[in-house]
């Protein structure tokens, strides 16, 4: 399925996001869209989970529109293609009830609530309670140091990709399985513009652009974008128009990679 630029400016109105706060902008639990995985097991693939891909047909602009350009060809694909689903199930970890550890989870989760409610004005995203229906769990985590040019580098942020097979209700399907670990030890300014990027790469853009104005730049300007740029858009249109075998039905593949 593809989703054209017309029909991606539609889908607030199509399904039913309303104006106000971020936990009423996305569209909540809906079972029958987000069922529970009964097994799962990962993908016997051969190379690194990321592999990079050519870049794809130019996008076709729809009268009207201004051709602000986009980072397509910045973007890396997997051995299935690009890990990308036509409607992703998310899930948030909850803020504690109560205790000193409350009003800082409160501010952790809204941040993140926000961003999700971003990505969701231009793609089909349902919030779940539980991490059993879900593509993309969002952990309230600190995520661990990683070797960057032989340095070991901190971060507050970092999108963890796995390549799945589940069983949702009784069909198999290839997946990508996000964990997208994002750390409490930020303004709320900042969190959102963290969970703003880091749910990019989680929706498929695996990759960064070169601009600071763009949620998804490798290196950030002065100010935290909280806002999707007209790059952004456009790129995520380019990605949503292009073919995957994610979420599709299909034989179950063996640890020896040969499909049953």
């Amino acid at each position: 399925m593809v989703w054209p630029l017309s029909l991606l400016l539609a889908l607030p109105l199509a399904l039913g996001l309303r104006h106000g706060p971020a936990s009423s902008q996305v569209p909540e639990l809906a079972p029958s869209s987000c069922p529970v995985a009964t097994a799962e097991q990962g993908l016997p693939l051969d190379g690194p989970p990321l592999t990079p891909a050519p870049p794809g047909p130019s996008l076709e602009i729809p009268p009207g529109e201004v051709h602000a350009g986009d980072y397509r060809q910045r973007l890396r694909s997997t051995p299935l293609g690009w890990a990308r689903l036509d409607h992703w199930c998310v899930w948030v970890e909850p803020p504690a009830q109560e205790g000193s550890a409350a009003l800082w989870d409160g501010r952790w989760h809204r941040a993140v609530l926000e961003a999700v409610a971003t990505w969701a004005k231009l793609l089909p995203i349902t919030l779940v309670n539980d991490p059993d229906r879900a593509q993309i769990r969002i952990q309230r985590r600190r995520p661990p140091l990683q070797e960057i040019d032989g340095r070991l580098r901190a971060s507050h942020g970092r999108a963890l990709l796995r390549l799945v097979q589940v069983e949702r209700l009784g069909r198999w399907r290839s997946e990508p399985q996000v964990a997208v670990l994002i750390g409490s030890g930020q303004g709320a300014v900042a969190l959102q513009a963290t969970a703003l990027h880091e749910l990019g790469h989680a929706l498929g853009l695996w990759g960064h652009s070169d601009r600071p104005g763009d949620a998804m730049a490798a290196v950030p300007g002065p100010t935290p974008v909280l806002a999707l740029s007209e790059r952004d858009r456009r790129t995520l249109v380019w990605l949503y128009n292009q073919p995957t075998r994610f979420g599709r039905p299909e034989a179950l593949i063996n640890g020896s990679g040969s499909r049953q």
